[in-house]
């Protein structure tokens, strides 16, 4: 019983452009389900279940869905989120510097785009050259390299992009990476980034000794990477082939050079190899001509790569630029085009998720795509099934999916494929229709629903009506509760979960911490699997986790539409968790002037008030809540970075003169402002160009401080 991807709505097969409010909300919610669930199995691990094609695909809609409503853009948005949380087994590092991901390009016009936009951030003229540095995707394990005094200090994976794993003494036993800085005047601080790989023969030369050594094989270059980063034993990592390629930094006490080529070659002179692929680009068109020519010569490579990277060459630009989300707005990754497969598909399973939602997933007659083997691909819901559901490419013109069938299968990368057509002339004769379920598999057999959108338009999604009384959810609810990005108890998996569920010595989340004290009576060392140093650790790692950070409290509740970042944004807006308590209290008592204040937090909107409210509102959820916070101790969220205008709320108004309107928001939130869209009592500062008309006024109405340009700057300490 693992989390599911999220069943689709019926807004799924209508365009962006055709979406009413309502449709793209419940849209909106079911993408942002799905993604989280596909971040967690690639980044953290290593195990995608959905092809990189398909997975890109969800990522284009929802932005799509984003910027046509931008009320929908909250903190929890697929573009704030980056990969997924570290995995257990090596201790967790901060990141100084987040390591985002990079948004992605499909096709010469979206690269275009990218560049168009650049200019507008910029307000560059036409005529004004930016010039770009373009290099090949590796496809590997991102790492952070921290060296300080020139010394290698720290070696970090990506993880969840804030929190990674130390793996240095693996790092270390690394040729590509020095152990020492080369030169003069390094800095004192300098975090190195770049990718470990392994080349394709080394790849088949491992696989052949694994075989040899009755071994398991791994399934491609990149998860032998991964695999060999992640030993134990560090001299199984030392007896890898892996290799590094630098291609950016992190905290850095001094730049050494003022472009991104210019850094490229300090890292050569350091003791680093960098990719002699890359190259400088000029326009356009040297950009699709390079990815041209890539992909020509990607087959030749001795190493995996899925497209190339364009990244603006100055770096002070590159500053400008800032972020957007979970991605750098100066760089973007152009894809290549998915790989295909014919395979048979054996059965259709139905999985039950942790809100309820009903998945079907094809299980798949063993087929290897790109020297991957893969067996499962999700069916999405009842409609896709039938054929009347719409995929990113996949229109199948009402050809149903039955048992048996010959489909075909698409991938890029190292993921598991979707389906994506049905060979019709290789149906077998006696295979019929597929009925999907009308009762929910857990032993209750509840009826399932299809779930209806607000303003009775039904969507797709099927749910168990059983709700808490469901089992499938209840532990489903236990397991994201452990899960590593809200309790992370180590020692407490998924197995761990089943098993005590099905005992009844945990069923609801506050038994976590009582099991120490009923263990007399339950008796865990004489369980099959556990022994006294296993039970000990476990019961160390519960107490451990009995204070709790209030943003890992709040995402821990399993609240529809509350992900990690909006859970953060909510502890930061309330502080403590008695203020957040109380507010959710008062929402769900539909107290008008605590929803009005809760919206006024930056992103926040409807979706994730509405679901706080109907959670606060139910009594089971308040139980459960009230029984936990006995046991645990809720700390404080953190308090925002220094800067004058930390945990301020901005709002830009007028025609701004001295910089974009998307440049000026991009820098209040760097310095950690909240930039909102309407002005309220909450809010800290207007700033006001030319032009400004009703939110002037409202600020004037609610006595907010009206800011200058010019004003601004000084205030934040920064020129134009």
């Amino acid at each position: 019983m693992k989390s599911r991807k999220s069943a689709k709505t019926g807004a799924d097969k209508i365009e962006v452009d055709g979406l009413t409010e309502k449709q793209a909300k419940a849209e909106h919610a079911r993408l942002e389900v799905e993604i989280k669930q596909h971040d967690e199995r690639y980044y953290q691990k290593d195990a995608p279940t959905v092809s990189d094609a398909d997975y890109d695909a969800l990522r284009r809609r929802y932005v799509a869905i984003e910027e046509r409503f931008p009320d929908l853009c909250t903190l929890e948005s697929l573009s704030v989120r980056v990969g997924a949380a570290p995995a257990r087994g090596f201790a967790k590092v901060r990141h100084a510097v987040a390591m985002l991901s990079l948004d992605n390009a499909f096709s010469d016009e979206d690269v275009a785009d990218f560049v168009g936009r650049i200019r507008r951030f910029l307000n560059l003229k036409e005529a004004e050259p930016i010039v770009f540095t373009a290099e090949p995707k590796i496809d590997g394990l991102s790492m952070s390299l921290r060296y300080e005094g020139g010394q290698l200090v720290k070696g970090v994976t990506r993880g969840d992009g804030s929190e990674g794993e130390d793996v240095t003494a693996n790092v270390r036993t690394l040729k590509d990476i020095p152990h020492q800085l080369k030169g003069s005047g390094l800095p004192e601080i300098c975090e190195v980034r770049g990718e470990v790989y392994m080349t394709k023969p080394d790849f088949i030369a491992l696989n052949e000794r694994q075989k040899a050594a009755e071994e398991p094989v791994f399934a491609n270059p990149r998860n032998s990477a991964a695999g060999s980063l992640r030993q134990k034993d560090s001299s199984v990592t030392a007896s890898r082939p892996l290799h590094f390629f630098a291609y950016g930094w992190g905290q850095m006490s001094k730049m050494p050079a003022e472009t991104q080529s210019g850094m490229l070659k300090w890292f050569a002179s350091a003791g680093f190899i960098t990719n002699p692929l890359t190259k400088i680009c000029r326009s356009v068109e040297d950009l699709v001509e390079f990815h041209r020519g890539i992909e020509l010569r990607r087959a030749k490579l001795d190493y995996d790569i899925d497209g190339v990277v364009y990244k603006v060459d100055r770096l002070d630009w590159q500053g400008r630029l800032g972020f957007v989300s979970r991605s750098p707005r100066w760089a973007i990754a152009h894809k290549f085009a998915a790989e295909k497969a014919i395979t048979v598909l054996r059965d259709i399973e139905i999985q039950v998720g942790r809100t309820g939602a009903l998945t079907p997933v094809a299980k798949l007659e063993p087929v290897t795509v790109g020297g991957v083997v893969v067996q499962n691909a999700t069916l999405h819901n009842e409609d896709y099934i039938k054929g009347v559901g719409k995929d990113g490419a996949l229109i199948r013109n009402g050809v149903d999916i039955r048992i048996g069938d010959t489909v075909i299968i698409q991938r890029a990368g190292d993921v598991i494929p979707q389906v994506v057509d049905v060979v019709l002339d290789k149906r077998p004769k006696d295979a019929m229709p597929y009925h999907f379920p009308k009762k929910c598999p857990c032993h209750l057999k509840t009826d399932v629903v299809r779930e209806e959108i607000a303003g009775g338009e039904e969507g797709a999604r099927a749910r168990c009506s059983g709700e808490f009384a469901c089992p499938y959810q209840k532990i489903e609810h236990l397991k994201h509760f452990v899960s590593r990005r809200a309790f992370d108890i180590d020692g407490l998996g998924e197995k761990q979960i089943e098993l005590f569920f099905e005992n009844e010595w945990i069923v609801e989340p506050a038994e976590i911490f009582t099991l120490e004290e009923r263990n007399k009576k339950i008796k865990l060392e004489e369980q099959g699997g556990f022994g006294d140093t296993s039970v000990h650790n476990l019961f160390s790692s519960i107490r451990a986790r009995r204070d709790i950070g209030l943003d890992r409290f709040i995402y821990s509740l399993g609240i529809r539409h509350i992900g990690e970042t909006t859970a953060l944004a909510l502890a930061r807006g309330y502080g403590t968790w008695k203020a957040f308590h109380d507010a959710c209290l008062k929402l769900a008592a539909n107290d008008a002037e605590t929803r009005q204040e809760m919206d006024a937090l930056d992103q926040i909107g409807d979706t994730v008030i509405d679901s706080l409210a109907a959670y606060f509102r139910e009594k089971h959820n308040l139980g459960i809540v009230e029984r936990l916070t006995k046991r645990v101790r809720v700390l404080d969220a953190e308090k925002p970075a220094e800067s004058p205008v930390a945990g301020k709320t901005v709002v830009f108004t007028g025609s701004l003169e001295q910089m974009t309107r998307d440049e000026a928001k991009a820098m209040a939130e760097r310095l950690g402002a909240k930039v909102a869209g309407a002005v309220s009592k909450k809010t800290d500062y207007v700033v006001a160009g030319p032009g400004a008309g009703s939110k002037l006024a409202e600020a004037k109405k609610h006595g907010v401080a009206v800011l200058s340009e010019d004003e601004w700057f000084k205030l934040v300490g920064k020129g134009k």
